[in-house]
């Protein structure tokens, strides 16, 4: 789990807000995903909600796939509220962070998955930047992204 700041088109108002890590002015992008990268879950909001917060929106989605849901993976953001809350359903939930005694950048391999993820869904015009006026379907858009990427995994277009 993982959440990406976007800018959003100039004219839209709503759901607008400054995410002040990352000096973005627009909406952050909450993103689950498997394994494989395969998205499972995506929540659009404006960017000043903090991640755990924003992510409680997640949980009827996640209660109904219990069985099939074993462990989340998420960074510092959602160690707090997000992990309380989803530990109450019996899913695991592990801090994917770098060791304590490093300096600088170091790659963590779990959390790579969904950064992986959302760089694939940069090769998209149409979502790099919220042209959306609703949430629905910025929403929409993000998963016919990954829709199209799973698609060329299946059947690669260099093949033709």
């Amino acid at each position: 789990m993982d959440s990406q700041s976007v800018k959003l088109a100039p004219m839209i108002w709503e759901n607008r807000g400054l995410d002040a890590h990352k000096k973005v002015n627009g909406r952050k992008r909450q993103l689950l995903v498997d394994s494989g990268g395969r998205l499972w879950f995506t929540k659009v909001h404006a960017a000043n909600i903090h991640d755990g917060a924003a992510t409680l929106g997640f949980m009827p989605d996640i209660i109904c796939q219990n069985e099939r849901l074993v462990k989340i993976y998420g960074d510092q953001a959602y160690a707090g509220v997000f992990a309380d809350e989803i530990q109450k359903h019996k899913i695991k939930f592990e801090k994917a962070a770098k060791p304590e005694s490093t300096k600088g950048f170091v790659p963590v391999a779990k959390r790579w998955v969904v950064e992986r993820t959302i760089a694939w869904s940069n090769f998209f015009r149409r979502i790099v930047k919220d042209y959306e006026y609703t949430l629905a379907s910025s929403v929409g858009w993000l998963y016919l992204a990954n829709i199209q990427i799973m698609l060329q995994r299946i059947y690669p277009t260099d093949k033709i």
